[in-house]
């Protein structure tokens, strides 16, 4: 007959059991969570600082990104980002949207005060953002021009994309990832913007992206 010892180790044991089985490794894991614990084929850049600009930083000459849907991705520079959520679009049926499936317009500095945001009128509208104004804009154009963009963002996993799901407009982010050039055979390309300060066809930063955090 065991000793009681053994059977206090034996219920211990069962216990424990118990609870992994129905606290599985990873099951209250947020999507968020998830989203920061990138694989080895998106290595996280060089994190911005809360509150600063947009940081943009070099990419390594060893860094290769895997192929989507048979084109092939170029990581032309760093990107991480700490802004606020002007708003989203979803994309469906366009060119880029096996790539780049929602649009998040994004604004940092001044962009991200409602004193500044309730005096603009923000909308969204093939793969561009707009804003508008009455009577005079809330800050100087130049400084709405250099403190948000529309940015296409590239998934790189599915924990990635599910966290991306829950992204609102509102919601405050950081964002990291590659900005990247996206070629198929056929000649097809997309391109990010590597500037902050410009503005229409072009203008537009293209992120592979290894994390999205709401905060």
């Amino acid at each position: 007959m065991p000793s009681r010892s053994t059977l206090m180790l034996i219920i211990v044991a069962c216990l424990a059991l118990a609870w992994w089985l129905a606290h599985p490794p990873g099951a209250n894991i947020s999507p968020e969570t998830r989203a920061l614990l990138a694989n080895a084929a998106c290595p996280l850049p060089p994190r911005v600082s809360r509150g600063e600009v947009p940081l943009q930083t070099q990419a390594p000459a060893s860094l290769n990104l895997p192929s989507i849907d048979g084109a092939k991705l170029t990581p032309l520079a760093g990107f991480s980002v700490d802004a606020r959520v002007l708003r989203r679009e979803n994309y469906y049926a366009d060119a880029g949207a096996k790539f780049s499936p929602v649009d998040l317009a994004l604004g940092w500095g001044r962009m991200r005060e409602d004193a500044v945001l309730d005096k603009l009128s923000i909308t969204q509208g093939g793969r561009f953002f707009y804003y508008r104004w009455q009577h005079t804009p809330p800050i100087p154009v130049d400084e709405i021009v250099r403190s948000a963009s529309n940015m296409h963002i590239i998934p790189a996993t599915p924990d990635v994309a599910r966290a991306l799901d829950s992204v609102k407009s509102g919601d405050r982010v950081l964002i990291d990832g590659w900005l990247v050039r996206i070629d198929r055979d056929n000649g097809w390309h997309w391109v990010s913007s590597l500037s902050r300060t410009d503005s229409g066809d072009g203008a537009c930063e293209l992120i592979y992206t290894c994390a999205i955090t709401r905060e």
